[in-house]
């Protein structure tokens, strides 16, 4: 996936990189490089995935309690 960007005549360094820092973040390219920093295997995959899925339900059962509305 390449990226390309164009840098004004005359534009500041500054904001050409603050420029090109919002263009790699939308892009998910800052994502995809962190995913592939190191290889998961499989079963591990598999682990997070199914501790996650248990924390969110866990997270959703502990959640904040409804509050009745109060009559005026």
């Amino acid at each position: 996936m390449g990226l390309r960007m164009r840098v004004h005549d005359r534009e500041p360094i500054g904001a050409a990189l603050r420029r090109f820092k919002k263009l790699v973040e939308r892009s998910g390219l800052k994502r995809e490089v962190r995913a592939h920093e190191y290889y998961v295997k499989p079963c591990e995959l598999r682990t997070r995935k199914e501790a996650n899925r248990l924390r969110a339900i866990k997270k959703a059962a502990l959640g904040k309690p409804v509050r009745k509305e109060r009559p005026f």
